[in-house]
C-alpha cells in the first residue's frame, strides 16, 4: 500500500531507542495503529507537537499488510489539547478512554469509533469536574454500542420480553442486561438498577447525553461499565489507566 493521509489521534506515546518514537494513533480509516516516528527525540522540526498526548490531525502513513509497526512519515497538526494535562481528573479520563480505544477498536468500527473519540476528548478538554465521569462514561457505552455489543436495555436479555418503560430492572452481566422479575430469579449476581440508571444507559448507548447525573451515580456508572467490559470485550484486570480514574489514585 502506498503512502496515505488520514485523520489521526494520538493515544499513547513513549520513546524508543536513543532518536525515535513509538505511537498508537486512532485512525478514522484503518483503526488503532502502533507506528515509529523515526528521529523524533533528534529534533522536533520534523514532528513537532504531532508527538503531544490527544493531538490530533492528519498523519502520514507508509502502511504494509501484515506489518504489526508502520512508518509514520509525517504529521500535520490540527488540535492540540493542553487543557487535558491541566487537571488529573480530565487527564485520568481521557487515559482511561484511550485505554479501551485501544484494545477495543478495529478497522471495521474506525470511522465512527474516531468521531466518538475525538467529542469526546474536545468535551474532556473544557468539562467542569463534575461533568468529566458522565462524559468518558458516556462515551465508553455509545463505543460499546457501536461495536454491537450494547446492553438490552428495553427488552428482557434472557427471554426478550418487553421491559416497563420509566422503570428500574435487574441487570445482569453474564446475561448482556437488563432482565424481566422471572428471569431475574435465575441470575445469580444480577442486580437491580434503579429507573434513572437505566434512562441514562438508553442514552449514553444512543449517544445522547442524559438529565443530571450525580457524582455518586456516575462513580456506580464507572465500576458497572468496567464488569461489563470485563464479561462481555476484554479483561477488565488489565486496564491500568481506568483502575486510576475509577479509584481517583491522583487524589
Amino acid at each position: 500500500m502506498p503512502l496515505v493521509a488520514t485523520d489521526a489521534l494520538v493515544l499513547h506515546a513513549f520513546d524508543y531507542l536513543e532518536t525515535s518514537r513509538i505511537l498508537r494513533l486512532a485512525t478514522r480509516e484503518f483503526g488503532v495503529q502502533s507506528v515509529l516516528a523515526r528521529g523524533a527525540r533528534r529534533s522536533s522540526q520534523r514532528f513537532g507537537t504531532a508527538l503531544d498526548l490527544f493531538a490530533e490531525g492528519v498523519a502520514q502513513l507508509d502502511l504494509r499488510p501484515g506489518r504489526e509497526l508502520q512508518t509514520l512519515s509525517g504529521f500535520e497538526v490540527l488540535r492540540v489539547r493542553p487543557g487535558l494535562a491541566s487537571d488529573m481528573g480530565r487527564f485520568t479520563a481521557a487515559a482511561a478512554l484511550s485505554e479501551c480505544v485501544q484494545r477495543l477498536v478495529i478497522e471495521e468500527h474506525a470511522p465512527v469509533a474516531f468521531d466518538i473519540i475525538r467529542l469526546a476528548l474536545d468535551g474532556l478538554t473544557e468539562a467542569a469536574a463534575d461533568r468529566v465521569v458522565p462524559l468518558t462514561v458516556g462515551a465508553l457505552w455509545e463505543l460499546v454500542g457501536e461495536l454491537g455489543f450494547a446492553p438490552a436495555l428495553e427488552s428482557c436479555a434472557s427471554c426478550h420480553e418487553a421491559l416497563p418503560a420509566g422503570e428500574g430492572a435487574p441487570f445482569s452481566h453474564a446475561a448482556g442486561g437488563a432482565l424481566c422479575a422471572r428471569c431475574a430469579t435465575r441470575a445469580p449476581g444480577a442486580r437491580r438498577l434503579p429507573a434513572a440508571a437505566v434512562v441514562a444507559l438508553q442514552e449514553w448507548v444512543a449517544g445522547r447525553r442524559p438529565g443530571l447525573v450525580s457524582d455518586a451515580e456516575a462513580r456506580a456508572h464507572q465500576r458497572l461499565l468496567r464488569e461489563f467490559l470485563g464479561e462481555h470485550l476484554l479483561d477488565a484486570r488489565g486496564l491500568q489507566a481506568y483502575a486510576t480514574w475509577e479509584q481517583g489514585r491522583w487524589s
